[in-house]
């Protein structure tokens, strides 16, 4: 049987070179980064390395770069020690966040008593940046703003220079969980005002279970994890070199090919919205995502316009033709309860009808959308 993946928005395939490199890590850089000997002293001149790659693509300091199990706890990271350790008495973020960042700020909002509040949304979901100005000036209490930089289920792009000025604008902090982004949109941290972003490596053909926080030098933030002096005491713990490596080697290769995978995979989606426009009359697409001016390349938010009856077969239909995407985020896959980014933006009755999200890479091909707006157009009409 045929098989497609387009659920690259959820995780990605590995890169051969990566795997490469991965191996010969487990294989001869196995000693521990905290030994003193020749063996531990190799492996911390590892990981160094990868760090100050990672920086230099993004303008950092290494000192800057700590390494994390992926996203999700560079998120609970950030926002933890901030109201932990800095003083933060608001968050302001968005209701279509990454539930990463929207329940480690619930949380904290039950344990520290803080304010949360929740910038509005135009009818695509893009945060309104005068709204968010009201909010930055409605007292002087410190503030942790966080919103992200692509949304991983609607694909908008978000002004992150817009924001981290406003944020400097009115002395607030400015993290972005831009785990859809980093590895598909260049950043530099001197350029773009902002104190924290966060990264996972499998985003980005890279492996599963490393990623990174950059957090702004001399910021004030203290270890989330205990237990040793690992990371500049961010976070204790032996470090996974092999992942680190991985992550290091994905890194570069998603920035020194940017441009050409960039054009390579926006023309895959520009050619994928005109061939199922065609074959499936008055579908619509979902936030920005039909716009490849304000939103991402490297995903499709779709509404397609099926009888609801049709709408809990769908997905394993695609599947039995050897399809891979999904229903609104990866993370939402197990669970009955719908998306909370297209409840907070469609309509009751678009929620009826099934939205799938396509997410390209640079190893889908034209022939392979032809064969799913295909599979699509046949399933419309059954």
């Amino acid at each position: 049987m045929r098989k497609i993946y387009l659920d690259n928005a959820a995780t990605t395939q590995v890169r051969e070179e990566v795997i490469v490199k991965m191996q010969e890590a487990l294989g001869s850089c196995y000693g521990n980064p905290s030994s003193v000997h020749s063996f531990g002293r190799t492996a911390k001149t590892t990981i160094e390395k990868a760090r100050k790659t990672i920086a230099k693509y993004l303008n950092a300091h290494p000192s800057e770069i700590i390494f994390t199990s992926g996203g999700t706890e560079a998120d609970n990271m950030v926002l933890r020690c901030s109201v932990r350790d800095l003083g933060i008495k608001t968050i302001i973020t968005s209701k279509i966040e990454h539930h990463a960042v929207l329940h480690t700020a619930e949380e904290l909002a039950k344990e520290y008593g803080i304010a949360l509040q929740f910038v509005k949304l135009d009818i695509y979901g893009t945060p309104d940046l005068k709204h968010l100005e009201e909010l930055l000036q409605e007292d002087s209490g410190k503030k942790l703003v966080s919103l992200m930089h692509v949304n991983n289920e609607i694909g908008n792009l978000v002004d992150v220079n817009a924001i981290g000025k406003l944020c400097l604008q009115y002395k607030a902090l400015f993290h972005s969980d831009t785990v859809q982004s980093i590895g598909h949109f260049s950043w530099d941290v001197q350029e773009t005002p902002i104190d924290f972003l966060t990264a996972a490596a499998h985003k980005f053909h890279g492996p599963k279970g490393i990623g990174f926080a950059y957090i702004k030098r001399n910021i004030g933030l203290k270890s989330l994890i205990h237990g040793g002096a690992q990371e500049r005491g961010f976070r204790a713990g032996t470090e996974p070199i092999h992942n680190i490596v991985g992550l290091e080697e994905a890194f570069k290769a998603a920035y020194d090919n940017l441009d050409e995978e960039k054009a390579y995979v926006t023309e895959l989606k520009r050619y994928f919205i005109e061939k199922i426009s065609a074959a499936i009359p008055g579908i619509s697409f979902n936030g920005q995502s039909g716009d490849l001016e304000k939103s991402t390349y490297t995903l499709v938010s779709a509404c397609l316009p099926f009888d609801p009856e049709k709408t809990t077969m769908l997905l394993f239909h695609l599947d039995m033709k050897g399809i891979a995407c999904s229903r609104g985020s990866a993370c939402q896959s197990g669970s009955d309860v719908g998306s909370h980014v297209l409840s907070e933006i469609l309509s009751g009755e678009a929620l009826k009808q099934p939205s799938l999200r396509f997410s390209f890479s640079k190893y889908n091909t034209k022939e392979e959308l032809d064969y799913v707006v295909g599979v699509l157009g046949e399933y419309s009409k059954g």
